[in-house]
């Protein structure tokens, strides 16, 4: 009985506004603003290329960050049930967790489209998979450093390796669970 009305008042706000769910989802994408210095992968030789299978270093960084991802919502879903007669913690411990998971996702999909990048994959087609008018909107040197980790990339000469290359390494290394 309560989806029946939910699903009523949802039909009444699109005949409002004009707008249903899945556009005002997607004006909110349209609205992220690009990851700082946003950048495109430069896209590798045809011999590296594997357009034909996924790798399973991709494979486990999925499955890494989205267990941190529902970590972090989960912490978010419990604090926001715990903290109901203290406002302020209620505040603050929610906005963590789900910032927390918001960074996570951010990374990963701006992972994910490097390599699709790095792979020759239409920039059209990745604006199209992205949900978004910018295919760069989340690729960052974070993340070029986390899909070189990844990818078993060396890093140059004498400088420090970058903390996301070591955590994708570690996440190739330690493969699928």
């Amino acid at each position: 009985m309560a989806s029946h009305a939910r699903k009523n008042t949802a039909r009444w706000q699109q005949d409002l506004t004009g707008t249903n769910r899945r556009a005002a989802l997607q004006d909110i994408r349209n609205a992220v603003p690009p990851a700082p210095h946003a950048r495109s992968a430069a896209r590798i030789s045809a011999g590296e290329a594997r357009a034909d299978v996924v790798p399973a270093e991709l494979i486990a960084l999925v499955q890494d960050f989205v267990h941190w991802e529902r970590r972090h919502l989960d912490d978010a879903v419990s604090a926001a049930r715990q903290h109901i007669e203290s406002p302020a913690n209620w505040h603050r411990l929610v906005l963590y967790a789900l910032t927390d998971a918001l960074a996570y996702n951010f990374l990963l999909v701006g992972t994910l489209a490097a390599y699709l990048q790095e792979q020759g994959l239409d920039a059209d087609l990745l604006r199209r998979h992205l949900q978004s008018p910018d295919p760069d909107r989340y690729v960052n040197q974070e993340a070029l450093d986390l899909l070189a980790g990844l990818m078993g990339r060396p890093i140059a000469e004498g400088l420090p390796e970058p903390t996301w290359h070591f955590i994708g390494r570690q996440i190739a290394e330690c493969g699928t669970p």
